[in-house]
This record gives structure tokens, sequence and C-alpha cells, in this order.
């Protein structure tokens, strides 16, 4: 098997079991879980940066690439915050929700900001996708908040690491490195307020786990993205928001009423038209390629 195929897998499949990990800290406010996993994933890549000799290009980060990574800080800041806040609040289906949309907004947002012309049947599967989310709001009678916010943050996220200057690990420094201070607020306040007094060790040891297992599935992911096609990466990207679901229906017995079946049963068959679309273009453009001399 490519080695490629793997690391993305070991990425994916991290990212859709992490609500098991954070279900160990649920009692814990989600904007102290943020803050420890800012400080201590920023821990964790400084040492890897120093024991990899990579702190060079610390020295060349320009003025504009300082203000692109703060937005994108901020945005995988809500990305988080939204995330811990449904794992520990039982809407790790919404979560699931958000990131099975995800790649239907990317091609929205590729639309409206980048002016790429997405073709007929993508924009199909947006509309399919569009449908499930009305739906949902509808029968519901309220949107999809943590859905459609992890969606929205997540797909900015991407949209502005797009055309970033620098790599996967060092893009984690940086957006940590200008969180941190916030970080530190944050839990200072809390120590102020008395609210770390009643944390275990044990506790102590899962908030400084979020560093390594954070940045550790990151680079899991670049290491991926870079061996295997954008059409393969697309198919395995459903592993995670897969295993979401299937935790917060079978383990965390969240309510799967039929409305909400209906939309999924929406949005799943956006992404069956997305997909299948996106790998007969890439099959296409194989054959369509020029043999190469032997």
């Amino acid at each position: 098997m490519n080695p490629g195929i793997l690391y993305a897998l070991g990425a994916y499949l991290s990212w859709g079991l992490f609500p098991l990990y954070f279900r160990q800290i649920a009692a814990i406010p989600a904007l102290q879980i943020v803050a420890h996993r800012t400080l201590w994933s920023l821990a964790f890549v400084a040492v890897v940066l120093l024991v990899t000799g990579r702190l060079a290009w610390l020295r060349d980060v320009s003025g504009a690439t300082w203000r692109r990574f703060t937005v994108s800080a901020l945005l995988i800041a809500v990305n988080w915050l939204t995330y811990v806040w449904a794992v520990g609040h039982g809407h790790v289906i919404d979560a699931s929700l958000g990131y099975f949309i995800n790649p239907l907004v990317n091609v929205a947002l590729g639309f409206a900001v980048l002016h790429e012309r997405p073709r007929p049947v993508q924009w199909a599967a947006v509309a399919l996708a569009t449908f499930g989310v009305v739906w949902l709001t509808v029968a519901a009678g309220r949107l999809p908040w943590v859905a459609l916010l992890l969606a929205a943050s997540f797909g900015l996220y991407g949209l502005m690491r797009k055309t970033a200057a620098l790599g996967a690990l060092e893009g984690l420094s940086l957006e940590a490195l200008l969180l941190s201070p916030l970080a530190l607020a944050a839990l200072l306040l809390a120590w102020q307020a008395g609210e770390l007094a009643g944390q275990t060790a044990t506790d102590w040891a899962w908030l400084i786990g979020t560093g390594p297992v954070t940045a550790g599935a990151l680079l899991l992911f670049a290491a991926g993205a870079r061996r295997i096609p954008l059409a393969t990466m697309g198919i395995v990207q459903y592993v995670s928001p897969s295993l979401q679901f299937l935790l917060g229906v079978f383990l965390f017995k969240e309510p799967m009423d039929a409305t909400r079946l209906v939309a999924f049963g929406f949005i799943w068959a956006a992404l069956g038209v997305y997909s299948a679309e996106g790998l007969w273009q890439n099959q296409r453009a194989r054959r369509a390629a020029p043999a190469r001399p032997l």
C-alpha cells in the first residue's frame, strides 16, 4: 500500500477518534481545554523544530505572513473551541455533519473568493447538501449552528492556508505562538477565579496530551498529502466524520430521528456525487496525459 495512504488514514482516524479523547476532560470548560491545546501544541512543535534544526524560517517571516497567520490562528481557535464544546455537550453528530459538508463549503468558497469555476456536477452536490441543511433547519426550527460554524471556520482556515508561505509544522507553530498570549490570559483568569483547583493530575495528563495528539495528526496529514493524489485524499477525508457520526450514534447515544437521517441522506448523496465526479475527472485526466517515452 502507498505509505501516503497510511499517513492520511492515520491523520483522519486520529481526528475521527478525537471525541473519545475530549470526552475524558468534558467536565473542564472548553475555553480552558483550547488554551491548554494551544500551549502544549506550541511546546510540542517547538521541541520538534529544535530537534530537527528547523528554526531559521522564523527570522524570515514577513509582515504579510504574520497578518495572514493571525487570521488563520483566530479561525482555528474558533474551530477548536466549537468542536470541544460540541463534544462536551452531546453534539458529536452535529460536529460530524460540519465535517461532512466541509468539502462542499470549500467548493463554494473557491467560487466566491478565488473565482474558481466549479463543474456542474459539483454545483449539484452543493445544492443537495444545501437542501439537507435547509431541511434540518426547517424541521428543527433552528440553524444547525455547530455544524455550520465548524464547516465555515475550517473552510475559511483552509482558504487562508491554501496560499500560505509556510509548511504544516511551521504554520501550526506560528499559529500557536500567536494564540499563546490569549491562551495564557485565559488560564490566568481561570486560576484567579479558582477554576483550576479541582483539576487532578489525571486531568492535567489529558490536557498536556492535547498538544502531541493535535500536532501529530497534522504531521501525519501533511506527510500523506505530499504522497497521494488530491482525489484520493478527498475520499480518505470522510473517514473522520464517519467515525464521529458512528461514535455519536452508537457510543454516546445521541438522538438520531428520521428528520436528521433525511438531512444526512441528502448530504451523503451530495458527497457521493462529488466524490464520484472527482474520481471520474481524475481518471479522465490520466487517460488524456501523454505517455512517457521509454
